[in-house]
């Protein structure tokens, strides 16, 4: 295709002067510069040069029915006609509620927030107010927002105590932030037997954020021992496998139970939105309740709920979780055959491994991540939007058509070949 950014580099001139990096998110800051959307359709985006790209990075998860899905539109309208914010209890919370409790057994309370991030942190101000304990674990390399507690250096493999990867965090407010690696039980084990005050373990089921990792084998259900023999609250961050690996999630696909599960992106039908919930006595510690303090003046909105509630009763009546599959599979399989790559895919996820495909996050650092944003501009090129990392994962929607599925392994074996 014709393919030029002239349109976005001035917009991206003027941006830099504006706003730090020229981005409202870091992710985005794409050097030399971003594209800029103008408008996005089904599985398509487009920039405001006139570029159309198939999008496999579908706003990094949430948009497991596409872009402008016409349901989740429809709904909003209907919602927009009634008013898009009340600073009041609405209907729908109950009724949606009702509804992730039915596919999250584990889930007996809910509340809804307005990002991951919230959710998260929640989760964790929960954790320790109702264990009384101070100490949390998270897994090497794992992401759960941009918040102070979470907001730490990945260790050198072995078990470590956090320092800050974030000018403004003071040390001492991730002090009591361990860590250890992904797909190592026995890392956990021996952490929890040494450390009597840990609360919680925070963890992605399957990692999203460092590439994409999967777990092996029994490491979900060996965790879970783990954290319940040490009376340790074990938190599932489903913010991106929540409705996307199925309809209940990562627990549901491995069959776990966590303590706490925190939901997002998918959960809000592609507007802002977060959930954390979990066993009743756990939940009946948040305020007004019980002690644990949280509120949000956006929290419970209309739109949001509207707009999760349609996209969920939309997975419920329809057969995306195969189709997707299918095509996740199909692109998998073809890429891995022809271009002689490691590919991980799981539902309808999928990434691209510049290097040996990693078991946990210091694997994942010895990927070739400037090889891959050369990759990354020749797909551009090729009419196929990757979400610009090699730490990150890509994404397919309901949306997305056989012949996408196509053309977006022909665009990344042509590419490969080219590198």
């Amino acid at each position: 295709m014709d393919f030029n950014l002239e349109k976005s580099k001035n917009l991206y001139s003027h941006a830099i002067d504006i706003l730090p990096g020229g981005v409202s998110s870091p992710v985005r800051a794409v050097k030399p510069q971003p594209f800029y959307t103008k408008y996005a359709k089904g599985s398509r985006i487009v920039d405001v040069d006139g570029n159309e790209y198939i999008d496999c990075c579908m706003a990094y998860g949430p948009l497991i029915l596409g872009h402008a899905h016409p349901v989740v539109r429809e709904a909003i309208e209907r919602q927009l006609e009634k008013g898009w914010l009340y600073g009041t209890p609405v209907e729908l919370e109950i009724e949606y509620g009702k509804l992730i409790k039915k596919l999250y057994p584990s889930i007996e309370m809910l509340r809804f927030v307005n990002s991951g991030s919230e959710a998260t942190m929640s989760a964790i101000r929960l954790a320790r107010g109702f264990t009384g304990k101070k100490k949390i674990v998270k897994v090497e390399g794992s992401f759960h927002g941009a918040h102070d507690a979470v907001l730490v250096k990945a260790g050198s493999g072995a078990t470590t105590h956090g320092v800050p990867n974030s000018a403004g965090v003071p040390e001492e407010f991730v002090a009591n932030t361990l860590q250890v690696p992904y797909n190592d039980a026995e890392a956990l084990a021996d952490l929890l037997e040494k450390n009597e005050d840990v609360a919680c373990l925070i963890l992605e089921p399957i990692m999203g954020n460092s590439s994409l990792i999967l777990p092996e084998e029994d490491y979900l259900k060996e965790v879970r021992k783990i954290t319940a023999e040490n009376d340790v609250l074990l938190i599932f961050d489903e913010i991106i496998t929540g409705f996307r690996v199925s309809i209940g999630g990562a627990q549901e696909l491995y069959g776990i139970k966590p303590d706490i599960t925190t939901l997002g992106k998918i959960a809000g039908g592609g507007l802002p939105c977060g959930i954390f919930g979990g066993r009743k006595e756990i939940m009946e510690s948040i305020s007004p309740v019980g002690p644990v303090y949280q509120a949000g003046t956006f929290s419970g909105n209309p739109l949001t709920l509207t707009a999760g509630y349609a996209t969920v009763r939309f997975l419920m009546e329809n057969e995306v979780y195969n189709y997707l599959k299918k095509l996740t599979e199909d692109i998998a399989e073809r890429v891995r055959d022809a271009a002689k790559v490691d590919v991980g895919h799981i539902a309808s996820m999928f990434c691209i491994y510049f290097g040996q495909k990693p078991r946990n996050y210091q694997d994942a650092l010895k990927l070739d991540a400037e090889k891959f944003k050369a990759f990354f501009w020749e797909l551009l090129k090729e009419g196929v939007f990757f979400p610009p990392s090699q730490y990150e994962t890509c994404f397919l929607s309901y949306s997305h058509s056989e012949s996408d599925a196509e053309k977006i392994a022909e665009a990344v074996i042509e590419c490969l070949r080219k590198l």
